[in-house]
């Protein structure tokens, strides 16, 4: 994966012009668009589009700050007009083309990424592998923005908004794995891009056949393996760093690659206060 990565970098350096189709390039590398987008926005801490955006701004400067015409710059970066190069020359450089051209600056770069795989041998990552048939997640779902590190308190209020007796009727209602009370994050923007939206359902897993109340929402979740690890420590910082840890290490080491389909937190135990945690994280997979 590290290796498809930095080939997906080389094509978009040489592409800075054209429309991208990423999942075109992903399948001529031997994998999709789904998980190529996926494990670059973890890996690098910003979406391919992102990424792709300032390079091209980067890149663009050094003719910004010369005497061609600002239209003919536009369109050789894949712009149909300078406004519209503007604003994207601003958002990247905090100062319009024109200020550039004017002063030389100032100028914010986005450097050439390279992937690196670190072989660092410390504590191997708690992983297993099932296989799983179609199954239903039920529950209270809402549509929140999506953000990496810390509380996410739009989920916060969303949960808190449920009476006490909510949560003990799913609780019983739950029945397969994975069980008790899931987090669930569905509908995730292909880039992973953090504020972009995704669905949230606080709710449980059950058979096809069960019988769902009315008033829940339900996610049909395909037949497929998953991969679950399992991490305990502190609450939400243990998750999260799980989650990073499974693009840096795990995915790059292993023949899998993801699939589309929600990711899923079971909470097994926690503190009182939720301080600590020990819960499954669930991803849904297939062989590279």
């Amino acid at each position: 994966m590290i290796q498809i990565l930095n080939r997906l970098v080389d094509e978009i350096e040489l592409r800075l012009g054209e429309d991208l189709d990423i999942d075109e390039l992903a399948g001529t590398m031997g994998t999709t668009g789904y998980h190529a987008r996926r494990m670059f926005s973890a890996l690098a801490g910003m979406p391919v589009s992102e990424y792709v955006r300032r390079r091209r701004m980067t890149v663009a400067a050094a003719d910004v700050v010369g005497d061609e015409d600002l239209l003919t710059i536009a369109v050789r970066y894949g712009y149909g007009s300078t406004e519209a190069f503007g604003r994207a020359f601003r958002a990247v450089h905090g100062a319009s083309h024109g200020d550039v051209r004017r002063q030389g600056g100032p100028l914010q770069s986005q450097p050439l990424l390279r992937f690196r795989l670190t072989v660092e041998g410390s504590t191997p990552m708690d992983a297993r592998i099932i296989e799983r048939p179609t199954f239903h997640l039920i529950g209270h779902a809402v549509r929140v923005p999506l953000i990496y590190e810390g509380v996410n308190p739009h989920i916060q209020r969303h949960i808190a908004s449920l009476p006490v007796t909510e949560h003990e009727r799913l609780k019983q209602l739950s029945g397969t794995e994975p069980s008790g009370l899931l987090q669930v994050s569905a509908d995730v923007d292909a880039d992973y891009a953090e504020g972009s939206e995704l669905t949230y359902l606080h709710g449980v897993a059950v058979d096809i056949g069960a019988n769902v109340p009315d008033d829940l929402d339900v996610i049909e979740v395909d037949a497929g393996k998953w991969v679950v690890f399992r991490v305990s420590g502190p609450h939400p910082a243990a998750l999260q760093e799980a989650y990073a840890a499974s693009a840096a290490d795990w995915f790059p080491s292993n023949p899998w690659r993801l699939r589309p389909g929600p990711s899923i937190v079971s909470v097994l135990d926690h503190a009182p206060d939720f301080s600590t945690a020990t819960c499954e994280l669930w991803f849904p997979i297939e062989r590279t």
